[in-house]
């Protein structure tokens, strides 16, 4: 059933803004050999005889100590520190973790933007930027490309390998953009502005595809579901909302927090999404019922951020209260 896994006390020194999960897949054993046996006309095929090793998942979190930090599971779920990372000279407001879990990306109050080995550690870019100039960032579905939304409604898409800037995206709003989301199938971004409007942005076409009036208040996360059809969005008015990409029609709407909802997460099988809030809790939704499974009250300050796993069965969330929660969530748990 749902439980807390492990509690993180003081994971950061201050509040933790932001966090996101990463897979690396281990390296493919070497092909299959093919010789001859010179005493008979056959073949025989030499194979190497170590078990298949299992994909390593691994968490990143942010924190307004001015740290982005690695963290390993341990079979007891417990957490180890892989790397401290410094680079930023003020709090880390997003983190994100490449498709391949190599590289990671984390942005600041301090307007930079940073490139990371997710292996060794060591910093791969750091981008410099005008005041409140960049807020969350994203991998694209590739892996080639981080993009990130500005204090003027324009968002940027940076080359992981040169960090240099390869597109830019206006919504012409002027709007401080707080939230964004890069669809899965590499079709769509969209971001969340300080004023409540949604803005779908076409990547192909380089411009604006629909704008979306649902929330009236700062939307602070928004997430696609797995097949890109369907958009979760997060906002201080209390509510989320499902809207349908291709129609633009609102196909539901979500309350259940007692304050602003400052994160949401889908299940890589689109099953599930989870909440975060400044209520203090998080709450894990099955998507097709539209209905609440379980909240966890676990953290005593607001929590920034909640991200599903990609085996689709824990959620971590991060809060100010300095702490990180790993919780179980069986993916087969119905309403």
């Amino acid at each position: 059933m749902f439980s807390v896994l492990h509690k993180e006390e003081g994971a950061h020194e201050d509040g933790i803004w932001s966090c996101a999960w990463g897979r690396t897949q281990p390296e493919k054993p070497a092909e299959e050999e093919t010789e001859k046996d010179p005493e008979a006309s056959r073949e025989f095929v030499i194979k190497d005889d170590k078990p298949e090793q299992a994909p390593v998942d691994f968490i990143v979190t942010g924190g307004l100590d001015d740290l982005v930090k690695v963290w390993d599971i341990r079979e007891d779920n417990t957490l180890k520190l892989r790397h401290q990372l410094k680079g930023h000279s003020l709090g880390v407001v997003s983190v994100a973790v490449s498709s391949d879990g190599k590289t990671i990306a984390s942005s600041s109050l301090d307007s930079s933007l940073c490139f990371w080995d997710s292996q060794s550690g060591q910093q791969q870019h750091l981008l410099s930027f005008g005041p409140v100039d960049l807020w969350t960032v994203a991998f694209s579905p590739c892996d080639k490309y981080v993009i990130s939304g500005s204090n003027e409604g324009k968002i940027s898409m940076y080359s992981v390998e040169t960090g240099k800037v390869e597109q830019v995206l206006d919504a012409q709003n002027g709007k401080f953009t707080l939230s964004i989301a890069y669809s899965p199938d590499g079709k769509y971004i969209a971001s969340g502005a300080i004023d409540g409007i949604i803005t779908i942005f076409d990547v192909a076409a380089g411009k604006v595809a629909q704008t979306l009036e649902g929330h009236a208040m700062p939307v602070r996360s928004l997430c696609f579901s797995p097949n890109s059809q369907m958009l979760l969005t997060a906002s201080d008015d209390g509510h989320m909302k499902l809207y349908d990409v291709a129609h633009s029609d609102v196909a539901g709407t979500l309350s259940g927090h007692a304050s602003w909802v400052l994160c949401v997460s889908f299940s890589e099988d689109g099953k599930h999404f989870a909440s975060s809030s400044s209520d203090c809790s998080v709450k894990i939704w099955d998507f097709a019922e539209r209905k609440c499974m379980h909240t966890f009250n676990d953290h005593s300050d607001q929590a920034w951020g909640v991200k599903y796993s990609p085996g689709n069965d824990k959620v971590i969330s991060v809060s100010e209260d300095k702490s990180l929660n790993l919780y179980n969530c069986p993916p087969n748990i119905v309403v």
